[in-house]
């Protein structure tokens, strides 16, 4: 096993790639000080305890020294993982920083703007398994920031039998949909193009949020086949490959995002089969025929474009 300081150097002799991904054992400018341009964890409330900072995103944390991250200024927590320890933070960089409740940046989250303290919400406390840096702010209230040629980061769920509305990241909400509008067992290019779909279908309200709940909130979808059924946690490895593999895709007509819907079968569809609407289990049976998800797509959708 190679020493610490072997590691280090082999790294360097890699070249800047990757120190741009420092792993733990590697990232020099973590000193436990809470300094600009930073964000932090604090291992107790009302930012006490120990510190652990940092100047990017991270999608894991671990859980074991020596590799993972850990508290290291000095106060109570020092030397231990942060995954699932901090209870909270301060932003100081210059950014909008989200922390998650999963690796990879996914499920629950919670926003910190530029320059924020706060604890984390007790979903988060004690719960944070990745944070990201955004790019730009946030949407608040009933906005979004998605448009013909951008995904929207967030989308709001009527969550119906809560009666509730819940801002959803974007990609966690599309794999937590498809498991349950697809079968994840089917091939993985009917997979594809339902992903396209349920991606679309989303995209689309999200630009809108022009729906009331009773008590007056705005919400994009609702979580039940009104919209599309979206169960937390539902997302299972197959369907998440086939999220993951299009998400760079659009699915455009006459260069706007379209409300690409479904239904099971073409029979089920009935009078609405009017080439806006995709049989799913008519996708599963092209795609056991050796089709590909794009002449899927356009077996079922007229007139699209796909494409970056």
């Amino acid at each position: 096993m190679l020493t610490r300081t072997v590691r280090l150097i082999s790294a360097m002799a890699l070249g800047g790639t990757v120190l741009a991904t420092a792993t733990p054992a590697s990232a020099a400018n973590r000193n436990g000080v809470c300094e600009t341009g930073e964000f932090c964890y604090y291992f107790n409330s009302n930012n006490q305890g120990s510190v652990s900072d940092f100047t990017g995103s991270v999608t894991d944390y671990a859980t074991k020294q020596p590799s993972c991250y850990d508290f290291k200024g000095p106060g109570t927590g020092k030397g231990k993982c942060i995954k699932n320890s901090a209870a909270s933070v301060w932003n100081r960089s210059a950014k909008t920083v989200r922390v998650y409740f999963n690796t990879g940046h996914t499920g629950k989250f919670q926003d910190f703007a530029a320059g924020a303290r706060g604890n984390l919400n007790p979903t988060l406390k004690n719960q944070n398994a990745s944070h990201l840096f955004l790019t730009s702010a946030p949407p608040t209230g009933c906005k979004s920031d998605g448009t013909d040629t951008r995904l929207p980061t967030t989308i709001l769920v009527y969550r119906k039998s809560a009666n509730r509305v819940e801002r959803v990241d974007f990609k966690t909400y599309v794999k937590n949909v498809l498991p349950n509008e697809w079968v994840s067992s089917w091939p993985g290019e009917s997979l594809k193009a339902g992903a396209l779909a349920v991606k679309n279908f989303g995209w689309y309200w999200a630009m809108r949020s022009n729906r009331k709940t009773p008590s007056g909130q705005c919400f994009d979808v609702y979580d039940h086949t009104s919209s599309q059924v979206y169960k937390p946690g539902s997302a299972k490895p197959a369907t998440s490959a086939a999220v993951d593999a299009t998400w760079g895709t659009r699915l455009t007509r006459g260069g706007k995002i379209f409300k690409a819907q479904y239904c099971s079968t073409t029979t089920a569809c009935g009078n609405w089969v009017t080439g806006d609407w995709m049989s799913q289990k008519g996708s599963r049976d092209k795609a056991r025929a050796g089709w590909s998800y794009a002449r899927i797509l356009r077996a079922y959708y007229t007139g699209i474009a796909i494409g970056s």
